[in-house]
């Protein structure tokens, strides 16, 4: 088996962290391993790799870096075939390698995956999952992900990175304690700022959804986000899940607690102002702009998003 590792030098971690996995990988030196400092260097790491045709890649940085590389594997073709991957949390987000259940320490889940691979018992760490295509700018541009969010999410991603400091503090910490703020101000009703609704058309797998003002869009592939939430209560057999909750909601502070746990109440419906589905292809018109795992995008008037989940990926759990 051939192994290869992207180290994103920036990825949000100190640099005795990154020391460590490269004093780790002089114990493995068949593992081929390329260091990135940007999100521009990786299109080159990852031929680079391809190149070597790398069967298990391990990805150690956050949600930004994997996304970046789904995108990069998927929509450009660059291996014969795609490889598993092992995302390490090794970033300031890391909701789906935590989603997967990786190791805190990244140097740890490093070294867990390099021995099963050595032993052969990598299957018993197999994760298959789907992976959303986000395709935008007319069908022109795609990138791939495990989490999307509307422009409610992607304007508390930048109060984020304004009220924290760069690094650990940005990532599930961080975003734990805005989006608790943000529940609580929206629970009094506040509108404004980051909280002011967007008008949001909605297809879910040709259907629409009533449209209007709304105070969240989201879509992902994961079990749970960050904190363990699980903001999804349908049970329809697809790969893409969705939830939007209209500005209007009714009760909405009431409603919440379930919503944030994936069990509701029996009057959290669509009529109600909360819509959650399993859907195969869910299509938003928007002017808020948008993120895939902490990527911003937007805005951009009028712009159509369509969110599906056309690949399947074996991840590797670190």
């Amino acid at each position: 088996m051939q192994i290869g590792l992207i180290n994103n030098l920036r990825a949000g971690r100190s640099n005795k962290q990154v020391f460590r996995v490269l004093n780790l990988l002089r114990s493995y030196p068949d593992v081929c391993h390329v260091e990135t400092d940007c999100a521009g260097a990786l299109p080159d790491a990852i031929a680079d790799l391809a190149r070597r045709k790398i069967d298990l890649l391990i990805v150690n940085g956050g949600d930004g870096t994997l996304q970046h590389t789904l995108t990069e594997i998927l929509a450009n073709d660059v291996f014969d075939r795609t490889p598993m991957i092992a995302p390490l949390r090794g970033g300031r987000t890391n909701m789906t390698a935590l989603d997967l259940g990786a190791h805190r320490d990244p140097v740890k889940g490093l070294r867990a995956v390099l021995d099963a691979a050595g032993t052969g018992t990598l299957h018993e760490r197999f994760e298959h999952r789907p992976v959303l295509r986000v395709a935008y700018d007319g069908g022109r541009q795609t990138s791939y992900g495990m989490f999307f969010g509307g422009g409610t999410i992607r304007r508390a991603i930048t109060l984020t990175h304004q009220l924290f400091p760069k690094g650990r503090a940005q990532g599930s910490f961080g975003a734990g304690l805005v989006t608790a703020g943000l529940v609580t101000k929206a629970a009094m009703g506040s509108a404004r700022g980051v909280l002011a609704p967007d008008k949001l058309q909605i297809l879910l797998d040709g259907e629409l959804v009533n449209g209007g003002e709304y105070l969240l869009a989201i879509s992902t592939t994961l079990k749970r986000l960050f904190w363990g939430i699980r903001p999804f209560w349908s049970d329809e057999d697809s790969p893409v899940r969705f939830t939007a909750i209209a500005s209007k909601a009714e009760r909405y502070g009431a409603a919440v607690p379930g919503i944030l746990r994936g069990r509701v109440k029996p009057w959290v419906t669509p009529e109600a102002g909360y819509t959650s589905r399993n859907v195969e292809c869910a299509e938003l018109r928007l002017d808020s702009g948008f993120t895939v795992d902490g990527e911003t995008f937007g805005p951009r008037p009028d712009e159509v998003v369509s969110i599906t989940a056309d690949h399947r990926v074996t991840f590797i759990r670190a």
